[in-house]
């Protein structure tokens, strides 16, 4: 059971960085050291691996 909890725990804290790095590619201006579709492109693709995790781990509640 520890191992689903440190994977329910991944997924979230990917979530919500995915989703805190979305946001800020929108709300900071680019001062030249990371453009704002970087922040956006990393926050995508941490949003889509906290899911994958997420949908990983209801899969293996459902089972159990």
């Amino acid at each position: 059971m520890k191992r689903t909890n440190v994977q329910l725990v991944m997924a979230v804290l990917l979530c919500a960085a995915g989703l805190i790095l979305i946001f800020s590619g929108f709300w900071v201006a680019p001062t030249g050291e990371i453009h704002n579709s970087v922040l956006v492109a990393f926050g995508e693709i941490s949003t889509f691996a906290g899911a994958l995790f997420g949908v990983d781990y209801s899969y293996k509640i459902r089972k159990e």
